[in-house]
């Protein structure tokens, strides 16, 4: 088929590559525009600019696609459909009615649940045991668009960093069987009672509230990890918690309960596996302490 290709993040590359290994058409890849990184802010292309530079395919990083101009470029490409893989703009009716066969987008959760910008963190911090990728038709709204296909993935202990790169591979394997044989992929429409919203994640969740549950700060942490990342305070400094594990002790919520940095919850408590301070590199509990002891009695904000 000849398909334009619309996605910026990691997750959205194995699709690009699978599309193109298939031996689909790629007309042009739909990009964000570079963006500042690291700490000299030098402009970095996104990783789907830098898969579609490799594979020899032009890349267009328009601003927003609401002017007539851009639908235009988008419309004479003559595609048979649009793949779309967390691009990071709203497509306008015009774009979704240009190709021949409409916009499908992958999107990673089990629609109807978590609809919207971050449905693997929400999955992993609500506690899912199951999430996944479904292929879907765009449409106006929100993640509505009648349903293609579905695969579902556990979740277990994953990390959202986890989750990411796994659906991402699972996707990009259920948009080529998808497009292999279409017209096979009866659309289904999505049970609005079932709808739940994945919002944005906000920085605001990231601190940890020792107050809670330990079984839901360990969902949190491994929900945020690695980004943006779960914290606390120890003393003036920030410091990122990016895997743990519920152990059974009990203390003052936020009390450093013993020498392996055992902090009690409000119920139940938690021991860090994996840490990160400011401009270091992530480590292990024990690499951690050998730099920063932490007496028992400490509490931690």
């Amino acid at each position: 088929m000849r398909i334009i290709f619309m996605g910026t993040p990691d997750f959205a590359v194995p699709a690009l590559r699978a599309l193109a290994e298939a031996g689909h058409e790629i007309l042009c890849v739909y990009t964000q525009p570079p963006r500042p990184a690291g700490r000299g802010k030098r402009l970095m292309p996104s990783p789907v600019q830098v898969e579609a530079e490799r594979l020899g395919v032009p890349v267009r990083s328009p601003l927003s696609l609401r002017n007539a101009e851009a639908q235009a470029e988008f419309a004479a490409l003559g595609a048979d459909v649009a793949v779309v893989a967390a691009y990071g703009l709203i497509l306008p009716q015009a774009v979704l009615d240009a190709p021949a066969q409409g916009c499908l987008n992958i999107h990673a959760s089990l629609l109807p649940r978590w609809r919207g910008a971050a449905p693997i963190h929400r999955a992993v911090m609500a506690g899912d045991e199951a999430t996944g990728v479904t292929i879907m038709q765009m449409e106006a709204g929100l993640d509505t668009g009648p349903m293609l296909h579905k695969l579902s993935v556990p979740v277990g202990r994953k990390t959202t960093g986890e989750l990411f790169e796994e659906l991402g591979a699972v996707g990009a394997a259920a948009m080529v069987a998808v497009l292999a044989d279409l017209a096979a992929f009866r659309p289904q429409v999505q049970d609005e009672r079932q709808a739940i919203y994945a919002p944005k994640i906000d920085k605001a969740e990231g601190r940890i509230d020792w107050a809670g549950d330990a079984a839901a700060i360990e969902r949190t942490v491994r929900g945020l990890a690695p980004f943006p990342g779960a914290w606390f305070e120890l003393g003036d400094e920030r410091v990122k918690l990016l895997l743990a594990e519920m152990v059974e002790a009990h203390g003052a919520p936020g009390t450093v309960l013993d020498g392996e940095l055992t902090i009690a919850c409000g119920s139940g408590a938690i021991r860090p596996l994996k840490l990160q301070r400011a401009g270091k590199p992530a480590m292990a509990l024990a690499e951690f302490l050998r730099g920063r002891p932490v007496a028992a009695g400490t509490v931690l904000s």
